[in-house]
C-alpha cells in the first residue's frame, strides 16, 4: 500500500492513532495516557532533529531515540514498552498508508527478567483486613476496599469504577470492567460481602448525603473515590499492620492469584478470574509458591 501524499505531521499522526485507540479498540483513559506519553517522547526527540512528519522518519531516527533512552538511564523494562507503543503506532500507519513500511520491526526488542510479584503471606494479609479500626470515621468503608481487594483480585481502577448496580450481594459475584472495556463476572467470598452489606448500609448513605452517585466507593464529600486515595489508603493500613513489604492495590491482586494457586486452584480459572488474555501473564505466579512446586516434584517424580 502506498502513503498517502498528504503531508501528515507528527502531532496529526498521533492524534489520529490515539483516537483509535479510543473509539476501535476500545483502550482505557490511564491505558490511552500511557500510549500517549510514550510516543510523546519520540515525538520530541523527533523534533529536535527537525523532522516535521511522519514520512520522514527512518528506522536510524528510531534507533537513535533507543539510544537516548538508553543514555538517559532507562530501564529496560521502560524502553521496551516504549518501543512496543511506537511498534503499535507504525502497524496502524502501515495498514491506514500513512508510511511505506513498518520500520520498527526490524528491531529487536529488548530482553527483560521476569519479575516476580510481591507476595505476602495469609497472616499477614489477615492482619492488613483487621487494620481498620472502630475508632477510624472511614472504617467500614475501608474494611470493605481491602476484603475485596483480596476476596476478588480486582485491579484498581476496577475497584473504583464499581457502581452499584455492579454488586449482587444475594448471589455473590460482582461484575467488573477490565482493560479493554472487556467485563467479567467474578465471585465474593462471605467476609468481603459482609463488609460490603455494612458500609453499604450504614456508611455510604451518609456519605453521598442523599446525592445522585452510582459509584460504590466514595469519598467523605461523597464524591467518586479516585485510584491515589485508594493507593494511599491500602499502604497506610499496611504500615499500621506492620507489613515491611511495599503494598499496593496490586499486590493485593498478586496475592489473591498467588494464594488460589497455592490453594489448589486451576491455572485457567485464576486467568479467568483475573481477567488475563492470556494464560502466560498468569502463569508468572506458578513460579512463586516454591514450596508447593518442591511437594509435587517429590510426590510424582519417580526419583524423588
Amino acid at each position: 500500500m502506498n502513503p498517502t501524499t498528504t503531508v501528515l505531521s507528527l502531532d496529526a499522526a498521533l492524534r489520529e492513532f490515539i483516537d483509535y485507540l479510543r473509539i476501535e479498540c476500545g483502550l482505557a483513559t490511564n491505558s490511552l495516557k500511557a500510549y500517549e506519553g510514550d510516543l510523546r517522547d519520540l515525538l520530541h526527540f523527533l523534533k529536535a532533529d527537525s523532522v516535521e512528519d511522519i514520512q520522514q522518519v527512518t528506522l536510524g531516527h528510531i534507533q537513535a531515540w533507543l539510544k537516548a533512552l538508553t543514555d538517559r538511564s532507562y530501564a529496560i523494562s521502560s524502553i521496551a514498552r516504549k518501543l512496543a507503543a511506537v511498534r503499535m503506532c507504525w502497524r496502524y500507519l502501515y495498514a491506514t498508508g500513512r508510511v511505506l513500511d513498518e520500520v520498527v520491526n526490524l528491531l529487536e526488542s529488548p530482553k527483560l527478567w521476569h519479575r516476580l510479584p510481591r507476595i505476602v503471606d495469609t497472616s499477614q494479609i489477615n492482619a492488613l483486613l483487621d487494620a481498620p479500626a472502630e475508632n477510624d470515621a472511614l472504617e467500614l468503608r475501608d474494611r470493605a476496599i481491602l476484603e475485596l481487594f483480596y476476596a476478588c483480585g480486582l485491579r484498581v481502577s476496577e475497584l473504583c469504577g464499581l457502581k452499584l448496580g455492579d454488586v449482587n450481594l444475594q448471589v455473590a459475584f460482582v461484575r467488573c470492567i477490565g482493560k479493554g472495556r472487556k467485563e467479567r463476572i467474578v465471585p465474593v467470598g462471605g467476609p468481603a460481602i459482609e463488609a460490603l452489606q455494612e458500609y453499604l448500609s450504614r456508611l455510604r448513605p451518609k456519605l453521598v448525603a442523599g446525592l445522585p452517585q452510582e459509584r460504590i466507593f466514595v469519598s467523605r464529600t461523597g464524591k467518586p473515590l479516585d485510584r491515589h486515595n485508594v493507593y494511599r489508603l491500602v499502604q497506610r493500613y499496611a504500615q499500621r499492620a506492620g507489613i515491611t513489604t511495599r503494598m499496593t492495590p496490586h499486590s493485593l491482586r498478586h496475592c489473591f492469584a498467588s494464594h488460589l494457586l497455592a490453594g489448589g486452584a486451576d491455572l485457567r480459572i485464576v486467568q479467568e478470574l483475573l481477567g488475563h488474555a492470556s494464560v502466560v501473564t498468569t502463569q508468572i505466579y506458578t513460579h512463586i509458591d516454591r514450596a508447593r512446586l518442591k511437594r509435587i516434584h517429590q510426590r510424582f517424580h519417580p526419583m524423588g
